[in-house]
C-alpha cells in the first residue's frame, strides 16, 4: 500500500509544473510629483500622500548648478516640518526616508528598490496559485506580471506600503484577472 501511496504522490507531482512570474515596470510616479515616489516616501512617514504634497510645497526647488544654499535648505526643511510634525514626523525620520528614497533621475539612477519574485503553479495546465517568493519592495505602482509561455493569462498585483522601508510598497498579492466577457 506505501508503494501505491507513493506511486500516487509522484503522479501528482508530475502534473504539476511551476513557471516563473515575469515583472516589469512598477516604478511609475504621479505627473505632479515630477518624478518623485511620493506615495512610497509618504507611507515611510506614515502620512498621506497629500500630506507629504502639502509639505513640499513650501520647497524651493535646487538649483541645477549644485543644490540648494545652505540657507535654502534651512528654509526648505523648516517648511517640511511645519506641515509634517504635527503628524509625528520627526527630523530625523524625515532625512532618513529622504535619504533612502534619494537618487538623481538625470544621471539614469532609481530610488532603492529589490525585485520581486514569484512562480505560478499550474495542475493539468490550470493556474492553481501563485507563490510569492521575494516580495520586493520600492514598487511606487503595480508592476506588469506575467507568466512566462502564458501571455493571454492576466495577473492583477496589488501592493501595500508600509514604515518599514524595507517592506514598503512590496507586492502583498497576485491573483489571475477575471476572465473578459
Amino acid at each position: 500500500m506505501a508503494s501505491l501511496t507513493g506511486l500516487t504522490l509522484s503522479m501528482a507531482r508530475a502534473a504539476e509544473t511551476r513557471l516563473a512570474v515575469v515583472f516589469s515596470g512598477g516604478h511609475d510616479t504621479d505627473p505632479r510629483d515630477r518624478g518623485r515616489p511620493v506615495n512610497l516616501v509618504a507611507a515611510a512617514l506614515g502620512v498621506t500622500s497629500e500630506v507629504f504634497r502639502e509639505a513640499f510645497s513650501g520647497v524651493t526647488p535646487a538649483r541645477r548648478d549644485g543644490g540648494p544654499t545652505r540657507e535654502e535648505a534651512r528654509s526648505n526643511k523648516a517648511a517640511l516640518m511645519k506641515v509634517l510634525s504635527p503628524h509625528g514626523v520627526t527630523n530625523e525620520r524625515l532625512d532618513e526616508v529622504s535619504n533612502y528614497y534619494r537618487y538623481r533621475r538625470e544621471r539614469g539612477e532609481m530610488w532603492r528598490n529589490t525585485a520581486a519574485q514569484a512562480e505560478a503553479v499550474f495542475e493539468n495546465d490550470v493556474l492553481k496559485r501563485i507563490e510569492i517568493k521575494e516580495a520586493g519592495a520600492g514598487y511606487s505602482s503595480p508592476p506588469v506580471a506575467t507568466i512566462e509561455g502564458k501571455k493571454n493569462l492576466q495577473l492583477n498585483v496589488t501592493l501595500t506600503f508600509d514604515k518599514d522601508l524595507k517592506k514598503n510598497g512590496s507586492i502583498a498579492k497576485i491573483e489571475a484577472a477575471p476572465a473578459a466577457k
